[in-house]
């Protein structure tokens, strides 16, 4: 439902939370300088390699004559996507000639270090790829016109270190503003844009919806598997691939995730280790309030919740896009999928609401012509269930998504 002027809600940050990300229709020009790359061995900060990272020279208005002479690793088309986080560009790798998205994050207040960081090690500590979260090709640090690939818990890279310090610290150690450091994150391009985008544009279709279900349950169960939790799962961070001919589900975003380290290693026993993770992920406590407010659990209102809080939010996603339930977030004024609870004249997040009074009952479906099965109700009733220890794991819900959606 769409909620006009009276009944807008301000989507409201919470600790380092992002707000919407919308694209740029502008397409602003990057004004960097090309980037050289050092080799990952190295030690020294300040040695060039001859091969650069990254070019401007296909962006409007650039000298392209230049961007051709230097033969840059990558080449920005265009700006698609500028937020707080940073910016979003298309761009195209020169050897494949394959499109890739790249992430450009300035890294100079801590906060900022932080999302980098968070994002940057969630992504490099996954040993296998899967195909609905998104894959990260390369992650560079530049700083002074220079630059050093990144590689996890690389000891040898000052730059490396300060970040972390920084990020462990909380305050600026990364030397004067007029040389601010960067990362640029190289990752695989979904020219289908995000969930909100693709499932607003489009006729209500069921055999989509099962679709989608179905690949974010896999994605999630995936990310807590390798330890990982979301925690800020929403439309906006939910991308689409269309290579294949069919849409496909991307989740992306990681810069509030956190990454559940020392789970998952197998007893001198030999236990297995994916019956660890599934009661391990589950009972690692996190303390930081941290998401976008419509999606979070009661309990993240809080500060006092697990991986659970995933499926929370993935219960809120599903629920708005079955049912196409929208809000206008009074910032960007785009209109997001989102469900929430009446209160008066203003709309409450579902989670806030349940905080408030535990008992409440949410009615789903909320509209009287909804085709909504008996079976996908009931789950995600239990996905959004006030209590976290009646919601399904991720590894239930996988399970269960499977059937409903069969049954269906």
């Amino acid at each position: 439902m769409d909620l006009r002027n009276g009944n807008r809600r301000k989507i409201r940050s919470v600790r380092v939370c992002r707000r919407t990300q919308g694209q740029n229709a502008n397409m602003k020009r990057d004004v960097g300088k090309v980037l050289r790359c050092l080799p990952l061995e190295n030690n020294n900060d300040d040695v060039p390699m001859e091969e650069e990272c990254f070019s401007t020279g296909f962006l409007k208005n650039a000298n392209l004559e230049n961007a051709l002479v230097m033969s840059p690793r990558y080449s920005l088309l265009r700006e698609v996507g500028r937020g707080s986080y940073g910016i979003v560009y298309e761009a195209i790798a020169r050897k494949s000639g394959v499109r890739v998205a790249v992430k450009k994050l300035r890294c100079d207040a801590p906060e900022n270090v932080e999302l980098a960081l968070a994002e940057f090690w969630a992504l490099a500590s996954l040993e296998k790829k899967h195909e609905n979260v998104v894959q990260l090709e390369e992650c560079i640090l530049q700083k002074n016109g220079l630059a050093q690939k990144m590689s996890h818990g690389n000891k040898r890279s000052k730059q490396y270190l300060r970040l972390v310090e920084t990020s462990l610290k909380g305050e600026r150690i990364l030397g004067y503003p007029e040389e601010p450091c960067y990362l640029w994150f190289v990752m695989e391009f979904c020219e289908g844009g995000d969930l909100n985008q693709f499932i607003l544009s489009r006729r209500p279709d069921p055999r989509t919806n099962k679709s989608f279900m179905l690949q974010l349950s896999s994605a999630v169960a995936f990310l807590h598997r390798n330890n990982i939790v979301h925690r800020d799962l929403k439309p906006d961070n939910i991308l689409i691939s269309q290579k294949s001919g069919t849409p496909v589900i991307k989740v992306a975003d990681f810069g509030l995730s956190k990454v559940c380290a020392g789970l998952g290693a197998a007893d001198a026993d030999g236990e297995d280790r994916t019956n660890k993770n599934v009661i391990n992920v589950n009972k690692f406590w996190l303390s930081s309030a941290c998401g976008s407010d419509f999606y979070m659990a009661p309990e993240v209102w809080e500060g006092h919740y697990t991986a659970k809080a995933d499926i929370f939010a993935l219960g809120i996603i599903i629920w708005a896009m079955i049912e196409r339930i929208t809000f206008i977030d009074a910032e960007s004024k785009r209109e997001l999928l989102g469900t929430y609870i009446r209160q008066g004249g203003e709309i409450v997040p579902v989670g806030e609401a349940l905080l408030e009074n535990p008992k409440m009952v949410l009615h789903i479906p909320q509209k009287t012509r909804s085709s909504m099965s008996d079976g996908l109700k009931k789950l995600l009733q239990d996905m959004l269930a006030v209590n976290p220890q009646d919601r399904p794991d991720a590894f239930q819900l996988e399970r269960r998504m499977d059937q409903v959606t069969c049954a269906a």
